[in-house]
């Protein structure tokens, strides 16, 4: 089944692997530094939250990690309690203030990014000038998270073979049954919290963490879904707004079904300039054109659709496990040698490395374990997110006309509404225009060839936001700060630590 692909800002995952620098500095020289909180003027009934003092434990080479406790149920408080697990490194520099990072997803953990991969999330002046804080939203990782299937169950859902025709009806029985059956263990497995990971309450947690880390305003970093996040928030709180940088946006006008077919697009077109690049050298599994190449990927995806592969393991490459493999080094131009490799591999009947490349991209590791619940946590916080609906009449229309815009990878994109419609809770957010009337300028970063971003989401949201500050790159990949462009890191920089706005979009 496919799923709409997730948005992640760790582009680069096939070509290094990122660690720690070495020399970082000590958190502080208390035993147990603490944060003070804010001490602003909140509800009553939130006021318990608001006034927690966060106790930092060393937790890595100069690193602090912390929990913090938010409201289950920001409209009612006295429902319960959830975790957020954040991790820290504290500025080396002259300190400015906290700066919260989100790398993406949904479901992506913002303690791991910064815990594993510092260097790659935030640039040197920033790691000088901020305390650099990672967490896991509600529902994610090391918070209070959304639980599901376990490995074996994964497994099935994520790589299983659906015994009939595409987009017929048994099609469309069997995808949606296994929908619903993963709904179910969800609700079964995480409870009440499965209802609200919605992105407004993880937005208004955003606002609990600014206040006990002591900052009265919100500096902020957010990647692909981290500017939904951080949009959301500045609609919510624009007087709160410090400096927000929003890299890979997405445009928070769009509905699902816009989202896909823009998506499905982006992909095509970054599978396009792959084989136009793949065809200027020697090692390239494809001749001719540019379109031939594209006619051929599309003649492998029809091929395992019908006759999949079998892995060494025993499970079973599909159009949509191909897909995922196809896509995964998508997001990173860095990464096009490899998805030739794949491909050739695949034109010799082989399954492993697309397999591996899916595993990749689902965090699945070589024993059949999982990395974490991102898969769950994007399901749970798209289907609170996002409106669906149930006539396989329409969803027949939307993935027509989804393949009509992407020939070679859209026929695969199609019926997302499946794996919503049937979901334990159903999403309740209006999609619309977001406007932070009031909020301090906000910078929105796009890139001409994002596959998971498309520029125009970048354009779109620059526009809605009363205060927002359009900067482009004229480049491949998804997102772009920190990935080696001195016009676009110099303008965040200046930005962030000096609060220097761009006269005009640079051009970078």
């Amino acid at each position: 089944m496919p799923r709409r692909v997730r948005a992640v800002a760790a582009a680069g995952v096939l070509v290094a692997t990122f660690a720690l620098t070495g020399c970082l500095p000590s958190i502080l020289d208390a035993e147990k530094p603490v944060s003070t909180p804010t001490g602003e003027d909140v509800a009553e009934a939130l006021r318990p939250f608001y006034t927690q003092v966060l106790e930092w434990e060393r937790c890595g080479d100069g690193l602090g990690c912390a929990s913090a406790t938010a409201p289950l149920d920001w409209d009612d408080p006295e429902r319960g309690e959830i975790e957020l697990a954040l991790v820290r490194h504290v500025a080396s520099g002259d300190r400015i203030g906290s700066l919260l990072v989100n790398p993406g997803g949904p479901g992506g953990s913002g303690y791991e990014f910064i815990a594993e991969s510092l260097a790659y999330a935030v640039g040197e002046p920033l790691q000088e000038r901020f305390d650099v804080v990672g967490f896991d939203p509600r529902g994610v990782g090391q918070s209070s998270a959304v639980a599901c299937y376990d490995a074996e169950q994964m497994d099935e859902y994520l790589y299983g073979i659906v015994p009939a025709e595409r987009g017929s009806d048994a099609w469309v029985d069997a995808v949606g049954a296994a929908s619903a059956d993963f709904g179910q263990a969800c609700a079964e497995r995480t409870g009440d919290l499965l209802g609200e990971v919605d992105t407004v309450s993880a937005a208004r947690d955003l606002d609990l963490l600014r206040a006990i880390l002591g900052d009265e305003q919100l500096n902020y970093l957010g990647y692909s879904y981290g500017t939904f996040l951080g949009a959301t928030y500045a609609e919510l709180y624009p007087e709160k707004v410090g400096r927000l940088v929003l890299d890979g946006a997405i445009d928070p006008s769009a509905s699902d079904a816009e989202v896909t077919e823009a998506q499905a697009i982006g992909f095509e077109q970054a599978l396009h300039a792959y084989l136009e690049d793949c065809l200027t050298g020697t090692e390239c599994p494809f001749d001719g054109t540019a379109d031939d190449g594209m006619a051929e990927v599309g003649r492998l995806l029809a091929s395992v659709d019908a006759s999949p592969l079998r892995g060494s393991d025993g499970r079973m490459v599909g159009a949509d496990t191909l897909l995922t493999a196809i896509i995964y080094p998508l997001y990173s131009a860095d990464s096009w040698p490899y998805l030739s490799q794949m491909l050739e591999s695949v034109m010799f009947g082989e399954a492993d490395y697309a397999l591996s490349f899916a595993d990749g991209y689902n965090g699945r590791n070589e024993d059949g374990t999982y990395l974490d619940n991102s898969t769950e946590s994007f399901r749970a916080i798209n289907c609170l997110d996002y409106a669906y609906q149930s006539d396989v009449g329409v969803m027949r229309e939307k993935a027509a006309s989804v393949a009509a815009a992407a020939p070679t990878i859209g026929p695969y994109f199609g019926f997302g509404d499946l794996a919503c419609v049937n979901w334990p809770h159903q999403g309740e957010r209006e999609r619309g225009p977001i406007h932070a009337e009031g909020a301090a300028p906000i910078l929105v970063i796009g890139t001409t060839g994002d596959p998971a971003t498309p520029y125009e989401w970048a354009v779109a949201l620059a526009d809605q936001l009363a205060s927002g500050v359009l900067v482009s790159y004229d480049g491949e990949g998804h997102t772009a700060y920190n990935k080696s462009n001195a016009c676009v890191d110099d303008t965040v920089e200046a930005f962030l630590i000096d609060g220097t706005v761009p006269a005009n979009d640079p051009g970078c």
